[in-house]
């Protein structure tokens, strides 16, 4: 079957699925997303997902395109439509096609939306949480306000790319004060030697992620404590374990950090307990 896009009230072949050159997201990057898990044909922690995507709508001053519901629809039809088991949507909202100009368009315009899902392999994804990923760790160069989730990644795509380059899987940005803020596409954690449960407080310097908030559920439901708070790379490198969490990838241990092996060098007792746990505390719509 043809993968199927929505594009601006429209349903089209994947192929025939396009935007405008003056589209403001294509100029400027001037539009938000979300990535948004499928799991047994359903959307997981749609909600969050939407009310994140509501507040970097505002954030940046753009109108939502239709009603959460409406969306909500658009969501669930572009799944079925593309027969999504397990995978991912992904929205995209812009603040529309205007002629080209840094200030928003005066009128206003409409926004741009959207709307496309892809299949991901289960069997491929849980033999690399068995194995475990490298990360190295890259300067953290972006802008300010990562907590609005733009698609201006440009850093993000070289950093995971610098990553690559070495072997590794994913990167780890670090601040001008020497502390991780998060991965290319995630957040970071990890396990102190003594045993702490660590990850970064959530301000500026970090998404917030839907993932995030959920393994905080599991934790506390586990009566683990968490601190939120910075830590530097060279408690990275003496920690038990580390793992990151996203929509897509879940809970993914990390076994090296810039060639450093993390404990016995393979995945821990808590990444693999938040991992088979989390999605008994997700909203499956």
């Amino acid at each position: 079957m043809s993968r199927i896009a929505y594009v601006n009230g429209r349903y089209l072949l994947f192929r025939e699925a396009k935007v405008h050159v003056e589209d403001r997201g294509y100029q400027f990057a001037d539009a938000v997303y979300e990535v948004c898990e499928v799991r047994g044909g359903r959307l997981i922690d749609e909600r969050r997902h939407l009310e994140r995507l509501k507040r970097s709508l505002t954030e940046i001053r753009i109108a939502m395109p239709v009603t959460p519901r409406a969306l909500g629809v658009v969501l669930r039809e572009v799944v079925a439509r593309n027969r999504i088991g397990y995978g991912f949507v992904y929205l995209q909202i812009g603040r529309g096609v205007a002629r080209r100009d840094p200030a928003f368009p005066a009128p206003e315009v409409a926004p741009s939306l959207v709307v496309t899902a892809r299949s991901l392999s289960r069997t491929k994804n849980e033999a690399l949480a068995e194995k475990g990923i490298g990360v190295v760790s890259v300067p953290d160069n972006r802008w300010g306000r990562v907590d609005i989730k733009t698609v201006g990644l440009l850093p993000n795509v070289l950093a995971r790319q610098a990553a690559i380059d070495q072997g590794a899987r994913d990167a780890w940005f670090v601040d001008k004060d020497g502390f991780v803020t998060e991965a290319a596409s995630s957040n970071a954690w990890i396990v102190t030697a003594n045993g702490n449960l660590v990850t970064r407080q959530a301000d500026h310097a970090i998404l917030r992620g839907i993932t995030r908030m959920v393994a905080f559920e599991v934790i506390k439901a586990r009566g683990v404590s968490v601190e939120e708070r910075d830590f530097a790379l060279e408690e990275a490198y003496a920690a038990r374990e580390a793992f990151v969490t996203s929509a897509t990838q879940i809970v993914l241990p990390v076994v090296s950090i810039d060639g450093h092996v993390i404990g016995d060098g393979k995945p821990g007792p808590v990444a693999r307990m938040l991992r088979l746990e989390f999605h008994r505390y997700v909203g499956a719509e």
